[in-house]
């Protein structure tokens, strides 16, 4: 039965389980038989919910015989990122200083999870604080699809447990590309929301005003059912936004004839890996035959003030860690402790201007969508690269060697986390050898529905979304 269902999607085995043709306990068990047979060597796992998993879904199963189905997410096992509270487990959010916390409560996100009848099937692993690095106390995840590859931070547990099939989705969470640096390095399909349609209470903060919450799945329609339930206002976090949610899944099959993608070729293949560009030239082409319109246009990135710019990560990463760090710092690892050390240098003017460059770079990005709806770019800006090369960086997040190598994986993502725009990460190829390429739309706030509209589109006329790592025991 395990591998009948492993790699089932999302909205399919939930289907299934709907009408009675498969049981919540059915499913759950054969996923927690993969976790205990594959993840020993994966990783993903901080801790497995194995009995707890087992009671909520013979609860689905009751509620869904008696003739009340929650929805979509009913029954259906899904991953949590080890940066959300749940009530009374442990929640460390991948740092030493946090493993005897246990919250109280759960992240209003799982809450909402539970609500519609989901059932958790584990905490996942994080890098420490959803930074670059993994703490030395925690194993770090390994890429299901080529052990000696990165997995992408910090979502990395959630990657590889939706992409070696031990969930049908999971919460990740991004403040500067850690939902869409490993669903492109996993193979997924992930949605970083427009800042605030996702409340972030119950989150361990990384940088408040940049971090994100969002679905990762195998598929567009999958990951949009998870956004359909996580998504609205939350009187817990005023910085929720109080706008309607949409109908998502109803936004999932709607064609491309009224949407104009724009492209700035030069930012978006200038220095790029020739997979990468054949991968981006192939979606545009695609695009098009459904319809879309593509204009050139001039993405506002200047490298230069957008680093500047993420100095607020920084700034905010120091406030969010100020009742332990400096007087802790022997329980951080040395990739955080280095780099709040260094945060704590930031003067008043540089947080000042970076929140200036901030709002600057935010207004010249909502004037680019007054003439498109979306812009399409590549997930990462470089194939994917080997554990070695990354350890090979050292701990100094702000040496020279990590500001080249973010400056280059990550040239796509943090432009929206400071611009707090939603995007779209989905699978857009593979390398010659097999490594997933990653591909990314964006849009102006609360374009949710159009991104979601795209991406489904995309999908149905491709199958890179369907292929799955094959895992040996």
């Amino acid at each position: 039965m395990t591998g009948e269902l492993h790699y089932l999607g999302l909205l399919d085995v939930s289907e299934r389980i709907r009408r009675q043709e498969l049981t919540s306990e059915a499913v759950t068990s054969a996923l927690l038989e993969r976790i205990r047979i594959h993840d020993g060597r994966l990783n993903s796992i901080l801790m497995l919910l194995g009995d707890r998993a087992l009671e909520e879904a013979r609860r689905a199963d009751a509620e869904i015989a008696s003739g009340f189905w929650r929805g979509p997410l009913h029954g259906v096992p899904v991953g949590i990122k080890d940066l959300l509270w749940m009530e009374s487990l442990p929640t460390t959010g991948g740092m030493a200083i946090m493993k005897d916390f246990r919250p109280d409560e759960d992240a209003t996100v799982v809450t909402r999870l539970r609500q519609a009848g989901a059932v958790p099937i584990a905490k996942l692993h994080t890098t420490e604080g959803a930074t670059h690095a993994h703490h030395p106390d925690f194993p770090r995840p390994q890429n299901p699809w080529a052990a000696a590859h990165w997995t992408g931070v910090s979502s990395s547990g959630s990657g590889v447990a939706v992409a070696a099939g031990f969930c049908y989705g999971a919460l990740g969470t991004d403040t500067g590309g850690s939902i869409r640096m490993p669903s492109a390095a996993n193979n997924l399909t992930g949605i970083k929301p427009t800042w605030g349609r996702v409340s972030r209470y119950g989150l361990m903060p990384l940088s408040e005003s940049l971090d994100h919450i969002g679905p990762m799945a195998r598929s567009v329609g999958d990951a949009a059912a998870i956004l359909q339930v996580i998504a609205g206002p939350d009187a817990k976090d005023p910085t929720a936004l109080q706008d309607p949610v949409p109908d998502y899944g109803a936004a999932s099959s709607g064609d491309l004839g009224d949407v104009v993608i724009g492209i700035d070729w030069e930012y978006a293949t200038g220095g790029m890996p020739e997979p990468i560009v054949e991968a981006l030239r192939n979606a545009v082409d695609i695009f098009s035959g459904l319809g879309a319109r593509i204009r050139p246009i001039t993405f506002p990135a200047e490298a230069g003030e957008l680093g500047q710019a993420m100095a607020i990560l920084s700034a905010e990463a120091a406030a969010a860690h100020a009742d332990d760090f400096p007087e802790k710092a022997e329980q951080y690892g040395p990739g955080l402790s280095n780099w709040l050390t260094r945060a704590a240098k930031l003067g008043p003017l540089d947080v000042a201007r970076a929140y200036q460059r901030k709002d600057r770079f935010t207004g010249r990005v909502r004037c680019l969508f007054a003439e498109v709806g979306l812009v399409l770019t590549p997930g990462l800006g470089a194939i994917l690269p080997t554990w070695e090369e990354m350890e090979a960086l050292g701990n100094d997040m702000e040496s020279q060697a990590w500001a080249k190598a973010f400056g280059t994986l990550g040239r796509f993502t943090p432009p929206f986390n400071l611009a707090g725009t939603p995007t779209l990460s989905f699978p857009g190829g593979f390398t010659a050898d097999g490594l997933p390429i990653g591909l990314q739309l964006a849009g102006w706030k609360l374009a949710e529905p159009l991104l979601i509209r795209a991406g489904a589109a995309f999908q149905r006329r491709t199958d890179f979304h369907t292929r799955h790592p094959e895992l040996v025991a």
